[in-house]
């Protein structure tokens, strides 16, 4: 009987990628495992790093080896993280070639602390990818207003980005805007953009997280209603609008030149409620080009008892209605979407600078 991680592409167009990486999973055969499973791609960020190397010691040796061949620390960081990265596009390079360059694609995020610099920012993932120099690598830039213009950059350069940090549809019809702008000027500059592909990350859980706690506030019947329908309400929003955005005339003739839709991606979709269905943040927004980026839990949960099905056009008028209702009782939107920028580039910028912190103090010991 076939997986349900494979039904979830094969029957609803949905691709399942994994939200980890350490360098054990290319070392036990563990990532091809999950490949051969149905996992279609996989992403990555300075949390996940951070857990992987402080986590183990199975980087120590390259990392001593580094330091005392002079490399700085911030250097082997990058040198550990690229290893891993390269390591796992090799092994899902035939899902890529396979899937005619749709899935098999690995991100890795740029330095987290570029997030408020637009030409710092382009200048790393420009010598991000060309350090790698993989067709199936995607470079994770956030979705701020100073990553917006590198956003068209590299997609004009022919490069695939991962736009992460996305917290309210404004800012997604932002980036979908940097990705098709990106996309004319390479057309109209006569280039190919048949291999150019591009995820947009929109954030789940986190958004129930702000929510739910006012809601509970209120304390009203309406109010204990909405709790946990946020987050998968604006993203059924989001893909509304992404079905509208990748049509018309301007899209058609970008699509006809070779063009691929940016396909949205749902993040964050780990529930953190325990008294949720463990398996809410998928069963809920399948539906065609989308992708689902799982930790392990919420992956092995939904390979286990997952509801196979294409649900993000459901109940679109519903969604949009309890959406607005969230505004007439007060609850500001645009400003927890703020706050949950805020908070997701701080937190990456912490679980980097924490991991260097760590691996200095380690350094020390080898000199």
């Amino acid at each position: 009987m076939t997986g349900l991680l494979h039904r979830l592409h094969d029957e609803c167009g949905q691709s399942p990628w994994l939200d980890n990486l350490q360098r054990s999973y290319l070392q036990n055969g563990s990532l091809r495992a999950l490949v051969e499973r149905g996992v279609r791609g996989l992403t990555s960020n300075p949390t996940i790093f951070q857990k992987a190397i402080q986590g183990s010691t199975d980087y120590d040796v390259q990392f001593s080896d580094l330091i005392r061949s002079g490399v700085s620390v911030e250097d082997a960081y990058w040198s550990l993280v690229v290893d891993d990265i390269v390591g796992a596009l090799d092994v899902f390079r035939p899902l890529y070639e396979a899937s005619n360059g749709v899935d098999g694609f690995v991100s890795i995020e740029v330095d987290p602390s570029l997030a408020r610099d637009t030409s710092g920012t382009l200048n790393a993932a420009r010598n991000l990818h060309d350090r790698i120099n993989r067709p199936n690598v995607m470079i994770k830039i956030p979705a701020t207003e100073e990553g917006l213009p590198a956003i068209r950059s590299m997609i004009a350069e022919g490069r695939s980005v991962n736009v992460t940090l996305i917290f309210s549809v404004e800012r997604y019809e932002q980036v979908i805007d940097a990705y098709i702008d990106g996309t004319a000027d390479r057309v109209d500059a006569g280039l190919d953009v048949s291999a150019v592909q591009s995820v947009a990350s929109f954030f789940i859980s986190r958004v129930d997280n702000a929510v739910d706690p006012l809601l509970e506030r209120i304390d009203t019947e309406e109010s204990r209603d909405l709790r946990g329908a946020a987050a998968i309400n604006q993203a059924k929003i989001a893909y509304r609008l992404f079905l509208e955005k990748f049509s018309g005339a301007r899209w058609e003739r970008l699509e006809r030149a070779g063009a691929n839709p940016q396909r949205p991606l749902w993040a964050s979709t780990s529930t953190k409620n325990p008294t949720y269905k463990d398996t809410l943040y998928v069963d809920e927004l399948i539906g065609r080009h989308t992708v689902n980026t799982l930790p392990e839990p919420t992956l092995e949960a939904f390979a286990d008892h997952g509801t196979v099905a294409e649900t993000v056009t459901r109940d679109v008028d519903r969604a949009v209605d309890q959406w607005n209702r969230l505004t007439q009782m007060g609850i500001d939107l645009p400003a927890i979407a703020h706050t949950l920028e805020n908070e997701g580039v701080t937190s990456f910028v912490k679980s980097f600078e924490e991991l260097l912190d760590a691996l200095r103090e380690k350094a020390s010991t080898f000199r």
